[in-house]
């Protein structure tokens, strides 16, 4: 028998170390960029709409939907970024300012003519990537919701 096959037995039969540490690896980057997307909506985006920023306040003005609409997507930016940090919600929040971001995009080549219309559509990736990652979290959040109820 060579030494080849004499050893054979000896390897483990569970799952890896490799594929362990990788999939470890991969919850942290995902974590990580569920903290930099949150904290882009909190303070980059929901911050200057919720304290009437003049940049913002205009660009409001430009599409029509003055201040009432710029006080409305601040705190659904600000709701969202929030969620995505709460295990239950993180699905859900990625679902919703993915389609805010849908909504931002259309804006974006209407209104100001294509201008910075890359931006929420960079962002869908990784939201898209976070709801599809975290969907195990929604069948919780349903019984949570139906609980109450």
């Amino acid at each position: 028998m060579s030494e080849t096959a004499a050893s054979a037995p000896s390897v483990a039969t569970g799952p890896s170390t490799g594929s362990t540490r990788g999939r470890r690896t991969a919850r942290i980057a995902l974590r990580a960029v569920q903290v930099l997307l949150a904290l882009f909506y909190v303070i980059a985006s929901a911050l200057p709409k919720l304290i009437a920023h003049p940049s913002a306040a205009e660009a409001f003005d430009k599409i029509g939907w003055g201040s009432a609409g710029m006080y409305t997507i601040g705190a659904l930016e600000l709701a969202g970024g929030v969620a995505l940090l709460i295990p239950v919600l993180q699905s859900v929040a990625a679902l919703a300012l993915s389609a805010l971001m849908v909504g931002a995009f259309v804006v974006q080549l209407t209104v100001f003519d294509g201008q910075n219309a890359a931006t929420p559509v960079i962002l869908i990736v990784p939201l898209a990537l976070i709801a599809w990652a975290r969907r195990g979290h929604n069948a919780e959040l349903l019984r949570l919701l139906r609980r109450q109820g």
